[in-house]
């Protein structure tokens, strides 16, 4: 019997679960989707237990499949969003939703603390600023806020760690996912309990952290009777959904870049030191012994998405870019700042909004689905030149997620950053890392550099057009001068 993996990739809107053989080929995938909860201005929730019926239905549903045998499944993988904040008491039992990572209830929180403690004293352990969006800073709303759930919580966990406990029973917390608590010592990858208690906070409230590979258990007979899957079946840590991505994606080396093009946007640049910068985000890569310089911008596939659910709900993705294909590069003036849930890097402004800039009779649809792409492309622009503040040398990079599939709009964003981009096998990227993970976690694979070269392939490579490098050098800069003149008017309403 072939052996098999399974990856599990808990998205925004929806969750993945997908089955690949040894080699990378994908057996059998599904999609199941779930809400997103916003129950004020600046709240973004969801509730765990929707993830956990939503893998269920997907495990079920994948093992009906031909060619997929629970019994042939050696091992599973667990991506997941970054900055939940899930409390649980010792019975394991969820106490609320999750804020999520567009979540920026906590802002005035941390305002005060940064005052307090010191931003600078906060940064040279996590090697991130203190922001609303990462866990910490929602540790401690849970505290000022709910007290009687911050009182009953055993630990906080993360997604891939929370769907890990359903499917084993045990708790966990892999090193990927600690870039979110501030009392992690990025450059040591342990806690800093001297850091959280300054912090009014305490270690015991996370679990240990573990490499990302790490056999956590196996699936439980309850796991098992829900799902379909075999009890005893291994579960590894697994990791953030944008480091697992980037394993996917063939980015595991020093050197090399993933540029994410998934409902979010944003890059990740390998490195092998803790690489730091306040306007970034650091964390550790899934493959051990690595860092990842990353760049997390709201602003990705989810625009276009946006933009077909609202304006052109009867035309399909390719139609939406083949408007845009008649539309020069630059779309004649007209600029798309995609900030549709304020902003992450490097501007961190969740006041900021979505705008579109140089509209007038002359212009059409096509011209508004240009800018849509370019501006993700600008975005991701951005974060790059904020990494070469560091020194970061970037020549190439890997793409992932569904939007890599538009020739066009990874052709745009060659152009706008003037980087060679390679297309591996995009759409299971995430899942395909989240497999890797398992694979080498129980020793299906020697090490990384085997998995790697077995399972990814470059399927296309698009090389920046130099003709159009003058329209979108122009247009960056008013991209740019857009958001620092909207800036105060962004915070102002």
């Amino acid at each position: 019997m072939k052996e098999l993996l399974l990856g599990i990739d808990i998205g925004t809107s929806a969750c993945k679960v997908a089955v690949f053989d040894l080699d990378g080929t994908v057996v059998a995938q599904t999609n199941q989707s779930y809400q997103v909860y916003y129950p004020q201005n600046g709240y973004a929730e969801q509730n765990p237990e929707e993830w956990w019926d939503a893998i269920c239905r997907g495990i079920r549903e994948v093992l009906t499949r031909d060619g997929v045998d629970a019994d042939a499944i050696s091992g599973i993988g667990i991506d997941g969003q970054s900055w939940s904040a899930i409390p649980i008491d010792r019975e394991r039992n969820v106490l609320c939703n999750t804020p999520i990572w567009m979540d920026t209830r906590a802002r005035n929180i941390c305002e005060r603390v940064k005052r307090e403690i010191g931003e600078d004293t906060i940064f040279s352990v996590a090697g991130n600023d203190f922001l609303p969006s990462y866990v910490t800073p929602k540790l401690l709303w849970y505290k000022e806020e709910r007290p009687e759930i911050f009182s009953r919580a055993f630990k906080y966990l993360q997604s891939n760690s929370y769907i890990g406990m359903k499917l084993t029973g045990e708790i966990s917390q892999d090193l990927s996912q600690c870039y979110g608590l501030h009392f992690f010592n990025m450059d040591k990858l342990s806690y800093d309990p001297a850091l959280a208690e300054k912090l009014g906070l305490s270690t015991e409230l996370v679990p240990e952290p573990v490499a990302c590979d790490t056999v956590i258990g196996t699936v439980t007979k309850e796991a098992a009777e829900l799902t379909g899957l075999k009890e005893g079946t291994r579960v590894v840590a697994g990791g953030l959904d944008a480091a697992c991505g980037t394993l996917g994606a063939g980015v595991y080396k020093p050197g090399q870049t993933q540029e994410q093009g998934g409902q979010a946007g944003g890059m990740s640049i390998c490195t092998d030191r803790a690489l730091s910068h306040k306007k970034l985000i650091l964390g550790a890569h899934v493959v051990p012994g690595l860092w990842l310089l990353q760049g997390g911008t709201v602003g990705g596939g989810g625009t276009l998405k946006w933009f077909r659910q609202e304006l052109a709900p009867r035309m399909s993705f390719d139609e939406l870019t083949k408007e845009a294909e008649n539309v020069k590069a630059g779309a004649d003036g007209v600029i798309f700042l995609p900030y549709m849930a304020g902003e992450r890097s490097p501007i961190w402004d969740p006041d900021a909004k979505g705008v579109f800039y140089g509209l007038s009779f002359d212009k059409t649809r096509g011209h508004m689905i240009r800018a849509v792409l370019e501006g993700v492309a600008y975005s991701l622009e951005h974060n790059l030149r904020t990494a070469a503040e560091t020194g970061v040398k970037v020549d190439s990079m890997n793409s992932m997620g569904g939007s890599s599939n538009s020739i066009l709009w990874t052709q745009i964003k060659a152009d706008v950053t003037g980087k060679t981009i390679h297309v591996p096998t995009s759409d299971t990227a995430t899942t395909l890392g989240a497999a890797i993970l398992a694979g080498v976690g129980t020793g299906l694979y020697r090490d990384y550099d085997e998995a790697v070269k077995r399972t990814i392939r470059i399927t296309r490579t698009q090389e920046p057009d130099e003709s159009n490098r003058a329209a979108y050098d122009q247009a960056m800069r008013l991209y740019l001068e857009l958001y620092e003149d909207l800036r105060k008017t962004f915070a102002s309403y």
